[in-house]
């Protein structure tokens, strides 16, 4: 059985290409599609908890969603009650664009895994799959 330090660095090893890949080609970077993803997954959000999941600070948030409306990607609504509370939605130029950006390496991934493997380790990398979300999962919590 190998050591986890051992797993860890071969797991990453192994993963950065394959996510550099994946991301060649966006016009959007990570961070803002990181926050059009939790937009379009969670609904509408504040600043304060866009910057609190994606774990950068508020400056950088403020900075990432001016950029995405001004793109016409993201709205931004006050608050009706609260007028210090400023909304971030998602449009549907937005929604369609984060699709468009996902779309990128996906392909490349599909055209891959159908080239390059075998049934047999399609179907290991499919029984990985919840093992691999658990450990993203526990990336976003940190």
């Amino acid at each position: 059985m190998t050591s986890a330090p051992s797993t860890a660095r071969e797991l990453g090893e192994v993963l950065h290409p394959i996510a550099r890949r994946l991301f060649t080609g966006r016009t959007i970077s990570s961070g803002k599609l990181g926050v059009l993803v939790y937009l379009s997954t969670h609904g509408r959000a504040t600043a304060s908890t866009l910057a609190t999941v994606q774990t950068v600070s508020h400056q950088a948030i403020a900075t990432a969603v001016r950029e995405l409306e001004a793109l016409g990607l993201v709205l931004r609504t006050p608050d009706s009650e609260d007028r210090r509370r400023v909304w971030v939605e998602v449009t549907d130029a937005g929604r369609a664009r984060l699709l468009e950006e996902r779309a990128v390496g996906q392909d490349w991934l599909a055209r891959a895994l159908a080239e390059r493997l075998t049934d047999e380790e399609r179907a290991v990398l499919d029984e990985a799959l919840p093992v691999l979300r658990k450990l993203a999962a526990a990336g976003s919590a940190e």
